[in-house]
């Protein structure tokens, strides 16, 4: 392990952990739905899926790469394999976050009973988790072979930053939990995310930072906000 690859590991481990938190926050968000007892499971298991999910794509990582080349052209688009996929990814999470804004803003109560009946069941959410681990791997690893030729320093930054995520999603589910203004403003989050997928499929880049950014001062000014209702 030389100074280079440490570097590069540490620069990947970093980046994969700020893809991966809109991964996380779905994933809390949709836990939330099950009884108290199977919230833990279904985020270790779709994490861990989300793992799995990326060391396989890796070690079919000259496949992945063909997903960039070009399928067909529309209005002066060229579409691939992969923004087919960042489209439809976007495009279920913007539909699924809407949904959610909707049942906590117009049908909080009935949203309660659904989680007491049981309706929503641990095999449907870990499916709906396994779609979005497969747009958010193929992005996270077509980032992560632009910046590092070493697959072994790939499979290693997947692990720890998974594992990383992994300790973090039960603070940040029982945070949003807690908070329901904050579980609203993480489903906008998700929603931009949608978007800014739509817009990579179409060739229209959007900044990750700009997005970050955004989201992180809007954070900011909820906190603000919950601490002026408490003092009050």
């Amino acid at each position: 392990m030389t100074t280079d690859l440490l570097v590069a590991l540490l620069t990947l481990v970093s980046l994969e952990v700020i893809l991966g938190i809109d991964n996380v926050i779905f994933i809390s968000i949709l836990s939330d739905k099950l009884p108290q007892a199977e919230r833990k499971k279904l985020r270790q298991t779709g994490m861990g899926l989300a793992m799995i999910m990326r060391l396989v794509l890796l070690t079919l990582i000259s496949y992945i790469m063909k997903l960039e080349n070009d399928l067909f052209t529309i209005a002066d688009i060229d579409i691939s394999g992969k923004d087919i996929i960042l489209i439809t990814g976007g495009l279920f999470l913007m539909y699924k976050s809407t949904k959610e804004i909707y049942l906590k803003t117009e049908h909080a109560g009935e949203e309660d009973d659904l989680v007491k009946t049981k309706a929503h069941t641990f095999k449907d959410l870990l499916l709906q988790i396994l779609v979005l681990d497969i747009v958010f791997s193929i992005d996270s690893i077509v980032t992560a072979v632009g910046m590092v030729d070493n697959i072994w320093i790939m499979y290693a930054a997947v692990i720890i930053s998974v594992g990383i995520m992994l300790m973090a999603s039960g603070s940040i589910s029982k945070f949003i939990h807690e908070h329901p203004s904050f579980k609203v403003l993480a489903l906008c989050f998700l929603i931009v995310i949608g978007i800014s997928l739509i817009a990579e499929g179409l060739d229209q880049h959007i900044p990750k930072a700009y997005i970050y950014f955004s989201m992180a001062f809007a954070f900011l000014v909820d906190v603000i906000q919950m601490k002026t209702a408490k003092k009050h």
